[in-house]
């Protein structure tokens, strides 16, 4: 998605900032407020969540759709704060700029330090793993989430695609059963999104699946854990 294609900055209604893209006619985030929605459906209900009735200090979490960082950039700050080694990959056809991302504020919601470190780095992560502090490692994998391909699990996966109006290749039970087949025994699958056909593909890949409080603007979300 170059940015030629006249990418914009705009502000969504809990005062957070996102990019909207013509091409799609889609935000990044909700419109009913981006910091919100990061916060609930990825951070709260998906990491936080896999989590809490565990005693461990490292977690690997793969995202389709890498976007703007702030879901990986709120997950840095926990991820440091808690003292928990965190391996992130996220998956970005169309990486947006450096300056882009600035323009988004996001430095206002975390840490100066994770701030910081992230967009020094933003540009490096995209060719190789990159070791941002003692605890957090990030790896920007820019190609198309249906060409890619890893050999590593993880313990939790963030599935922030486009809308599946928008990107209905990726929210087929193909691609579905390959995001799964990355994801640890044990793992959380954690989306914005519940619609009967994702349901019935989760439970047809032996997922258990749970209607989680949806963010602001949404009733419901998915939640799903490989059993």
């Amino acid at each position: 998605m170059p940015e030629t294609l006249n990418l914009s900055v705009v502000t969504t209604a809990d005062g957070s900032k996102t990019i909207y893209s013509p091409l799609v006619k889609e935000n990044y985030h909700s419109k009913h407020g981006a910091l919100q929605e990061s916060n609930h459906v990825f951070l709260n209900s998906g990491l936080r969540y896999y989590l809490a009735d565990k005693l461990i200090d490292e977690v690997a979490i793969l995202e389709i759709g890498f976007g703007t960082g702030l879901n990986y950039l709120l997950t840095h700050d926990f991820c440091t704060g808690k003292e928990i080694k965190l391996d992130y990959v996220g998956i970005e056809a169309y990486p947006l700029s450096a300056d882009l991302i600035e323009q988004t504020d996001y430095k206002t919601v975390v840490s100066p330090n994770t701030w910081d470190i992230f967009i020094k780095n933003y540009n490096n992560a995209q060719h190789n793993p990159i070791q941002l502090n003692d605890f957090c490692k990030l790896k920007i994998a820019v190609e198309d989430a249906i060409n890619f391909k890893i050999t590593q699990t993880f313990d939790v996966i963030y599935f922030d695609a486009f809308a599946s109006n928008n990107q209905p290749e990726l929210w087929t039970k193909e691609f579905i059963t390959r995001v799964v087949s990355f994801l640890k025994t044990g793992g959380i699958f954690v989306t914005y999104a519940i619609t009967g056909d994702l349901k019935r593909i989760m439970k047809s890949l032996g997922m258990k699946v749970e209607k989680a409080p949806g963010a602001a603007g949404k009733r419901e979300m998915l939640r799903a854990l490989k059993i």
